[in-house]
């Protein structure tokens, strides 16, 4: 992990792919972010998670008093969180002046093969993600075709576990290397998808944060 922003309320970290935010059932489970961060700060709290496998800015509380802060500041979406991610084709659902598409689907947890989601309009929480198609490249090399392959910018609206995974699955175009829902023969190296901005007031004075971190593919 890499450490973005310190000072005495917060951190920021950018967590590499293929590591927990926290600890797991079981001791080859006990290495994570968390588990790093509090070897370094032994203050440090968790505010928000990301998926074991996606990549990018964790924002930690030092304290309970920060945490209970941060906390908030997420549940009340004041914090602006943006992704980047590669998927499969190229979306072209309607979009807004403004250049944005927007996901409205409820989700819930698919039990019976949790730890997935899925989209559920009798049940299922409100679920919004945002998107802006950044590009579209062809696959060098593919067979049987041109397949596609998308950059897209991504604003969670809500934070549903796995959202932006299912929703780009459920709209007909799940992430590169996203071995839950995306297809069975995409052999991509790592799960496309990284957090890379996060933007919020500072839970201690007030003042702007922008924070930000290079997207890795």
């Amino acid at each position: 992990m890499q450490l973005i922003y310190e000072d005495a309320y917060l951190l920021v970290l950018d967590k590499p792919a293929g590591l927990l935010s926290v600890p797991g059932r079981g001791a080859d489970k006990a290495d994570c972010l968390s588990a790093r961060a509090q070897a370094r700060w032994p203050d440090a709290l968790v505010v928000h998670r990301l998926d074991q496998a996606t990549s990018g800015l964790m924002l930690l509380a030092r304290g309970a008093e920060m945490q209970r802060r941060l906390s908030a500041a997420f549940a009340e979406r004041c914090v602006e969180k943006r992704y980047e991610a590669l998927v499969h084709g190229q979306p072209s659902a309607p979009v807004a002046a403004d250049g944005w598409g927007e996901i409205d689907l409820p989700l819930i947890i698919d039990w019976p093969r949790r730890p997935r989601s899925k989209v559920d309009h009798v049940v299922g929480k409100p679920s919004r993600t945002r998107w802006q198609r950044l590009e579209t490249k062809c696959v060098e090399g593919a067979e049987g075709g041109s397949p596609q392959i998308s950059r897209l910018a991504l604003a969670p609206v809500t934070g549903r576990s796995h959202q932006l995974r299912a929703h780009l699955q459920a709209i007909g175009h799940p992430i590169v290397g996203d071995q839950l829902y995306g297809p069975q023969d995409d052999d991509a190296p790592r799960l496309m998808l990284h957090a890379c901005a996060l933007r919020l007031a500072h839970p201690a004075h007030g003042q702007p944060l922008a924070l930000s971190s290079p997207v890795p593919f």
